[in-house]
């Protein structure tokens, strides 16, 4: 398994898996809604990406945060966590109130694409299961 952290494949399949929902995404709603969708879809597809990078990266540094702690060592929390981590919240409601009050953009497929990520998410949950399972199945368990 190499020097990888438990998990860090899942997690970088969930970032390409949200863009590329959300570029199938986009595509489809540029059929559906026409380009005003479709740059709405990606929009949202983007944010969701950069949300789950926040969070990532935060959860991230306070997990080494508590390991380190756990082990007796003092370690600080890096600011750009806590910012990461509560400035997502505050990015995600800017962006949103600009869209859903001035913007030109459909609110529909921008909500779609804020959902790119929690899809991903599902997906490689469904790919781990899967693998696990064939993993096992070649493995004679």
């Amino acid at each position: 398994m190499g020097n990888d952290p438990f998990g860090s494949a899942a997690l970088r399949r969930i970032e390409w898996l949200t863009l590329l929902l959300g570029g199938v995404g986009a595509a489809w709603a540029g059929w559906r809604w026409g380009w005003r969708g479709s740059v709405g879809l990606a929009v949202g597809a983007v944010l969701s990406w950069v949300n789950f990078r926040w969070l990532k990266g935060s959860v991230q540094a306070f997990g080494r945060a508590a390991t380190a702690q756990a082990g007796s060592q003092h370690v600080r929390v890096p600011t750009i966590a806590y910012f990461k981590f509560f400035g997502r919240f505050a990015l995600l409601l800017g962006i949103l109130y600009v869209i859903l009050t001035r913007s030109w953009l459909p609110v529909i497929p921008v909500l779609a694409g804020l959902f790119a990520s929690a899809a991903a998410v599902v997906l490689a949950l469904v790919y781990e299961l899967v693998s696990t399972g064939v993993r096992q199945d070649a493995g004679g368990s």
